[in-house]
């Protein structure tokens, strides 16, 4: 009622920044008169006045008029005024929720052009490699146009060039790519080798999904860990010979140890316990006395991991096998996550399950949460078209709201309710019915599922009524951009799993652009060709120029049959979008929703459901089922009432708040291991920018005998008590001789000795064995070994300190029985820890700069040198298997030697990448 009467939140934000978008449209005429030498000079302009004091927002309207005149001309596209408000809010460091189809990669540049002008930097983070290519080379005219650099970061980037990238005014990257190159830039040795410089100013492109859906797992740089041992084999060879029993959820207050079960899986935890008769199994197969002692640590672990392997993890649900390879499948998107494995060993159980290569643990190197990375900017800011639901996780995470921008064309869609159905069979023979009805008018369909396993179901159910139909998931992830672009053609039905909730449009009557894409393929062009051709790269080869001729030629073509066949798709009721289930979250239902009716187009969406599925049978499905049963309703009978959409949409927000909450507490603990990061991060800078450590090291020799004569010698300790003996042997061979503290066998000199006159004469000693170092080696390569060896000491103790973090928090949640808050009691021992680090940086650093041997280019060395930091990897939520043949520790080679793996390439352009 509130909301009738003074408008909502989004709607009162649009209001206040309405005479901001006036003043921009107002300039329209007075911009078209400039000529494009004028237009162009505008950029300098716009620094001059920033330069003379004025703000961002003092030339908001003049920037934006700018930008949206150069997008007119350069890419005959003009900002509507729906999008300009967008920009605005985009400008402000918020979240813009604009529906599909209202052009958000074109609102973008609005910001970005602004925020580029200050010379700091703007980021424009996407999802995947293709997104961001494209839009770099598309938007990128308008930028080049004014006179701004465009920067591209993708996975295929040499290092060499991503700080020529990052230093251009606009660079686009994806999210995965910008978060690697920080936990790299704070693992190099030299400034020089760091590519990025700052984080100023970011707009995120499907910010839900980067932001919230991306954000459950970390990045992690991996290197080599210690090679899998056979027990995972060992353990799902046990698994196998144990029943077990699925419930909804463990009651904790029961003794489930009398089930009649071998382990117990949760569906709502989604965890894997082993009951009392499991215990005893495992014993007697692993032959232990104990399973639950401290000792037994490696196997309980091995047989959780298996256990949950079979009895939690799904194949074609939680991951797919292809080629010899377990890939898991993103349960928001549908899509395959390349490169990703889940951590603690679990994608190691889940191969020894399909019989495939078990591949090694890796060793955590540096990681870091989407999360913490992108609260690193001064302004951040984001675009979706399925914000609102996830309002509150905005706002508590990354201070960010959210405001839904109105549309350009009012909304046409028509969204049925939901329709339940007792069962899932009657339900499936009811959207088949559906799929008939809407076929036989020439109205396109496209069918979102939540597994491959269901989309391939209802493949062959559709195949029996002889309905041909195109499927999409994950299995056929090639075919996606064509699949989806298609959907909307006359007649058309399209299977597909949560991957064609976003990315490319669906137009009605079909897509002319990938049509022509098909001719340039039957013309005989090549896939690299017809990628720059139908890209918008500036290019002289002729080859290409002829493709994109022939490309536009045939794109004009099929345009006019596309849009008559259009029109009969509007006629028919345009895309009918059928939901086969709930998902946990109403964000991902909305974006399936949302693939029908753009910029005005008619369109239907209903979902169909069952009791029989996993949000209503988990939660709260039981008082539905009994009222069907009491009223003995038949299972092919449809219920549609608005008390049932309240139920699911009740159970769909208890979902996310549980979800939710599981993120936040996953965010607690890393903000400790961040204010840690930030430190040792912060170090290293100092480090890298060329401070002179001199007296930093020299506080470090102080302090480190300081530490060792109070552990040795401690105040308040009967002299008898003192080890001068471990003391000498503590610092033998680089500081004490063997002859040192032996006055002090002597009982009565014993009882004189004093701990600080014996600390000053070490700490007299020490500095004078580093004053002869430094004249021996000069004091400028002197300053170069302790940068070096500091820098080194750090990221070794720091990647000890991230695995001994990571075991804590295992363990850390049993101190709640105690009524302690694990989160609390996390940070107080962490740092503990960290302190210990510390102290063992310091420790280590000393030893090495008073014993390292320093050698010229002509002598052999002692060892052969190890490559430097090639062993790393990079991978998103957990380690990533190694490259084939990589680099040996030990081995000698140059950056321009021939790669020792046998590819004929250089040793930097393979694995030394």
């Amino acid at each position: 009622m509130l909301n009738k009467v003074f408008g909502s939140y989004s709607q009162r934000e649009v209001k206040k920044i309405q005479p901001i978008a006036d003043k921009v449209l107002a300039l329209e005429e007075d911009f078209k008169r400039l000529s494009d030498s004028e237009l162009r000079g505008m950029t300098d302009k716009l620094k001059g006045r920033l330069a003379a004091g004025e703000t961002l927002d003092d030339i908001l309207p003049e920037a934006f008029a700018t930008c949206r005149e150069a997008a007119d001309r350069v890419l005959g596209m003009r900002h509507f005024p729906v999008q300009i408000i967008g920009g605005i809010i985009l400008h402000q460091g918020r979240i813009a929720e604009m529906r599909t189809g209202e052009g958000k990669t074109l609102v973008a540049t609005l910001p970005a052009y602004l925020n580029a002008l200050s010379g700091k930097g703007v980021h424009i983070v996407t999802v995947n490699d293709y997104l961001a290519k494209r839009d770099s080379e598309w938007m990128g005219k308008v930028y080049r146009f004014l006179g701004l650099r465009v920067g591209l970061i993708v996975h295929a980037i040499e290092p060499d060039a991503r700080k020529e990238m990052y230093d251009c005014d606009i660079t686009y990257g994806t999210n995965n790519e910008f978060g690697f190159d920080y936990l790299r830039d704070n693992m190099q040795i030299y400034k020089e080798r760091m590519v990025q410089r700052g984080f100023n100013y970011a707009v995120v492109d499907e910010v839900d999904s980067i932001l919230i859906d991306e954000a459950r797992t970390p990045l992690i740089i991996s290197g080599k860990g210690d090679k899998s041992t056979d027990l995972y084999k060992v353990a799902d060879q046990f698994a196998r010979t144990l029943g077990y029993i699925k419930v909804k959820e463990v009651d904790t207050k029961e003794d489930n140890d009398d089930v009649d079960a071998d382990y117990i899986v949760d569906e709502k935890a989604k965890t894997a316990t082993l009951t009392r008769r499991g215990v005893k199994k495992a014993e007697k197969y692993f032959n232990v006395i104990n399973l639950m002692d401290a000792e037994n640590t490696t196997l309980q672990h091995h047989i959780n991991q298996a256990i949950k392997a079979h009895g939690i993890m799904t194949r074609d649900i939680d991951y797919v096998v292809r080629d010899g390879e377990v890939l898991i499948v993103d349960e928001f998107t549908g899509r395959l996550m390349i490169g990703r494995r889940y951590n603690e060993g679990l994608h190691q159980a889940i191969e020894a399950k399909e019989g495939v290569e078990v591949n090694r643990e890796s060793k955590t190197l540096a990681t870091i949460t989407f999360q913490n990375y992108f609260r690193m900017y001064d302004k951040l800011s984001g675009m979706t078209g399925t914000a609102m639901t996830e309002d509150a996780e905005f706002r508590e995470i990354y201070g960010l709201d959210v405001v839904e921008i109105p549309t350009n064309r009012p909304v046409r869609r028509i969204d049925h309710t939901d329709v339940v159905y007792k069962t899932e069979n009657a339900k499936f023979n009811a959207v088949i019915d559906q799929i008939v009805e809407c076929h036989e008018k020439g109205q396109p369909v496209l069918v979102g599922t939540i597994s491959i396993e269901k989309s391939e179901h209802l493949s062959k159910m559709l195949g029996k009524r002889g309905i041909k139909h195109e499927v999409l998931n994950a299995k056929y992830h090639e075919k996606e951009a064509q699949i989806v672009a298609q959907a909307g053609k006359y007649g058309a039905v399209t299977i597909a799993t949560n991957m064609a909730g976003r990315g490319t449009d669906i137009m009605l009557g079909g897509n002319a652009e990938l049509m022509a894409k098909e001719d340039l393929v039957k013309a005989g062009y090549s896939e690299e060709v017809i990628n720059e051709a139908t890209g918008f790269a500036d290019t002289d080869n002729e080859e290409i120029i002829a493709a994109r001729k022939l490309f536009q030629e045939q794109m004009a073509a099929h345009k006019k049959v596309v849009a008559e066949e259009g029109e009969k798709v509007k006629a028919a009721g345009g895309l009918f979008i059928i939901g086969t289930e709930r998902h946990e979250s109403r964000r991902i239902d909305n974006q399936l929703r949302g693939r029908a009716a753009r910029q005005g187009d008619p369109g239907e969406t209903r979902f169909y459901l069952s009791l029989q599925d996993d949000l209503m049978r988990l939660f709260g499905g039981e008082r539905t089922a009994g009222l069907m049963d009491t009223l003995k309703i038949e299972e092919d009978m449809p219920i549609e009432h608005k008390i049932l959409a309240n139920t699911i949409e009740g159970a769909q927000k208890k979902v996310e708040a549980r979800n939710f909450g599981i993120r936040k507490n996953v965010l607690q603990f890393d903000d400790v291991m961040n204010k840690q990061r930030e430190i040792i991060y912060g170090q290293r800078n100092k480090v890298l920018n060329g401070e002179d450590i001199a007296d930093v090291i020299s506080k470090m020799i102080d302090d480190t005998i300081e530490k060792a004569v109070a552990l040795y010698l401690p105040q308040g300790v009967a002299h008898d008590d003192w080890d001068f003996k471990g003391l000498r042997t503590h610092f033998l061979g680089w500081i004490t001789v063997p002859t040192d503290f032996s006055e002090y066998e002597d009982v009565e000199k014993l009882a004189d000795a004093n701990a600080d006159d014996v600390c000053e004469m070490i700490k007299k000693r020490a500095h004078e064995i580093y004053q002869k170092r430094e004249e021996m080696f000069t004091p400028r390569f002197m300053r170069e070994l302790e940068r070096v060896i500091l820098l080194k000491n750090v990221d070794l103790h720091w990647m000890d300190h991230i695995d001994n973090m990571e075991e804590l928090k295992k363990g850390i949640y049993l101190r709640s029985y105690a009524q302690k808050d694990p989160v609390v009691e996390y940070r107080l021992e962490g740092f503990e820890m960290f302190d210990a680090m510390i102290d063992s940086i310091r420790e280590n650093t000393v030893r090495h700069l008073f014993t390292v041997q320093v050698r010229t280019d002509s002598e052999e060395p002692k060892r052969e040198k190890v490559a430097d930091d090639k062993d790393m990897v990079a991978s998103g939520g957990s380690t990533e298997p190694e490259q084939k043949q990589p680099v040996r520790k030990g081995q000698k080679v140059g950056r321009n030697d021939p790669c020792p793996c046998g590819s004929g390439k250089k040793y930097k352009k393979c694995c030394g990448r």
